[in-house]
């Protein structure tokens, strides 16, 4: 599987490839989806909205991947990493534009690299990272 070009960039056949894992995933667990695919500048490299998910959904699934994609950690992850802050800190950064603080996003790494991020939404918290997991699993990003 091809996984970036020499510019470090998601190569559209892994999108393609992340994303068609990630809406399967979703199909064996019963949820309606939004994927989204972003390079390592947040910039969209592929997106689905499974037919009937959700349209607010849409946003949310690419703003996870664009968080994902900016911090190089797990969306999941900044609950508990929020706590380790001042309360300023802990009220500021989930209102920033574009920022998601739950699960569902995950970054890609490429040898060392971080190369980009997805993200899912319109299952659970739970839902929605079990199909990115799925989806990194597909193109050889599991560590």
């Amino acid at each position: 599987m091809r996984i970036s070009s020499a510019h470090d960039v998601v190569h559209w056949e892994a999108a393609a490839a992340a994303i068609q894992a990630a809406a399967r995933r979703a199909e064996e667990v019963g949820v309606k989806v939004n994927i989204a695919v972003v390079d390592a500048g947040g910039n969209l490299a592929g997106f689905l909205r499974m037919p009937s998910a959700f349209l607010h959904s849409i946003d949310i699934a690419i703003d996870k991947a664009y968080t994902a994609a900016g911090f190089g950690i797990p969306t999941g992850e900044w609950g508990p990493a929020l706590q380790q802050h001042s309360e300023a800190v802990r009220n500021g950064i989930p209102l920033r534009p574009r920022m998601v603080c739950f699960g569902g996003g995950l970054p890609l790494w490429h040898e060392g690299r971080l190369i980009g991020g997805i993200g899912v939404s319109g299952g659970t918290e739970e839902e929605d990272e079990e199909c990115a997991r799925a989806a990194l699993e597909a193109i050889d990003l599991v560590g």
